[in-house]
């Protein structure tokens, strides 16, 4: 059964993806994926969180047929190799979960049919298979085959004709090698692998920072004026580039787009080197006997406060891009700031509870992926391209319409809607109608592997 699995999940891999394009192809291999490792690893499918990653991959398969983009595409090999990684050590770490499939994926077949011997420290072959016989089963009667067959050609006119009427056309090697490749990535991720130590290492590291047996009251109190003296003066400094920020903003009247973007821009790369130089600097302070210090109490304010004054920095630079997007509309790279902003204060807010809570490094490490994972799950399933159409078309003082038409296949409907109900003028609706008759024809020339979304939305319209 489990190699029966195998074998009809290669064939159906090259079936999907032999020259075709990314479509419904992508959320069928989901499926087969979620099939094959369920057959050959039921207890890991006992598990909730398990269950839970499978959802998540077959979302972002999904979300390919609705509206395909790179950002979906990236979820849904980021939920593989992670769907992957967990079964194979459910506790560890999604970082961890990434290394593990990752590197299932590639090598698993190696790894399990070669073992390494430490003692001797050389690779031994796994005698389960004995792949040179299999080799001579098949490799030598098809070479005797095919050299009688020529032979019987020769001598015989009928056999000859009998045999020049077989038609091998059906025969792709290209498809068979594809074919092959499938079932070596299936095998690969049949049973996935965890990879050691990485993955021990992480299981035996908790969250909890420990004292240290050198612990020192004169060093530690040393440290603790440092770190008193320094964030002082960082929270004073920001402070005052707070005022002056607001100041100018309360102040300035000029609407520009350049003006805007500079603020941005510039507002984003402060707050980058602000963030990174304020982690670094409490994780420095925090990272060991410190924390245990009785008289810590007024650096730990201090460091709250700095952590907080970060926070409304990030809130200041939201509410410039918040005008920026107003005045002249939504961009990919517009809400890349809104993103990274957001991932911005969780990163502040951890840092905080590391520094209340006594964490470590690690836990930091932990939650942060596992946030930045579940912020691209989100962000996948969003129509992007469609929404920014739609809020700079109805609602941006300004619009920027080339580079709506730009953007992917994805708006092509309701750039196409908007042309021929609020009718655009002169070269923006031949470039809209340019656009929308090449996807229409992208669409008829699709294969059932490459169906989408729209496709069907475009038969339900005829």
């Amino acid at each position: 059964m489990k190699k029966l699995s195998l074998f009809t999940g290669a064939l159906l891999f090259s079936t999907l993806f032999y020259k075709q394009n990314i479509g419904l192809n992508l959320t069928l291999f989901s499926l087969t994926t979620i099939l094959i490792l369920g057959i050959y690893n039921p207890i890991a499918f006992k598990k909730k969180r398990t269950i839970a990653f499978c959802i998540l991959y077959i979302i972002t398969a999904i979300s390919i047929f609705f509206y395909k983009s790179t950002l979906s595409i990236v979820a849904n090999c980021v939920a593989f190799f992670t769907l992957i990684g967990h079964v194979s050590q459910y506790n560890s770490s999604i970082y961890i979960n990434w290394i593990n499939g990752l590197y299932t994926f590639i090598a698993g077949f190696f790894h399990r049919n070669f073992s390494v011997i430490e003692n001797e420290q050389k690779v031994k072959p796994n005698k389960t298979i004995d792949y040179v016989h299999w080799t001579k089963i098949i490799g030598i009667p098809m070479v005797v085959v095919i050299v009688f067959i020529s032979l019987y050609k020769n001598g015989n006119p009928v056999f000859s004709n009998l045999i020049s009427k077989i038609d091998f056309g059906f025969l792709n090697f290209q498809w068979i090698l594809l074919s092959a490749l499938g079932y070596y990535l299936l095998y690969n991720i049949s049973t996935p692998i965890a990879v050691n130590p990485a993955t021990e290492i992480d299981l035996k590291t908790g969250n909890i920072l420990k004292n240290s047996s050198k612990f020192s009251i004169e060093n530690s109190k040393k440290e603790n004026q440092l770190g008193v003296i320094l964030i002082s003066l960082l929270n004073l400094l920001i402070i005052i580039f707070l005022i002056t920020d607001f100041t100018y903003l309360l102040s300035s009247n000029d609407l520009r787009a350049s003006i805007f973007s500079n603020q941005v821009h510039s507002g984003i790369n402060a707050l980058i080197a602000s963030i990174v130089m304020a982690i670094i600097i409490i994780l420095y302070f925090f990272r060991g006997n410190l924390n245990f210090y009785r008289n810590n109490k007024t650096l730990k304010n201090l460091s709250y406060l700095w952590i907080i004054l970060n926070i409304i920095l990030v809130i200041n630079t939201s509410v410039k891009d918040y005008q920026y997007i107003y005045y002249f509309g939504l961009t990919y790279k517009r809400i890349g700031v809104l993103i990274y902003l957001l991932l911005t204060i969780v990163g502040l807010i951890t840092t905080s509870i590391k520094v209340m809570k006594i964490k470590n490094f690690w836990y930091l490490l932990r939650v942060n992926t596992h946030t930045a994972f579940t912020i691209l799950i989100v962000c996948s399933v969003v129509n992007w391209d469609k929404h920014i159409t739609f809020y700079n078309i109805n609602y941006a003082q300004s619009m920027d319409f080339r580079y709506l038409n730009n953007l992917s296949n994805n708006n092509t409907f309701l750039l196409k809607h908007y042309c021929d109900y609020l009718e655009f003028k002169g070269k923006n609706n031949r470039l809209v109608n340019k656009k929308y008759n090449n996807y229409i024809k992208e669409l008829n020339d699709r294969n059932w592997q490459e169906l989408s979304y729209d496709n069907f939305k475009l038969d339900s319209e005829k």
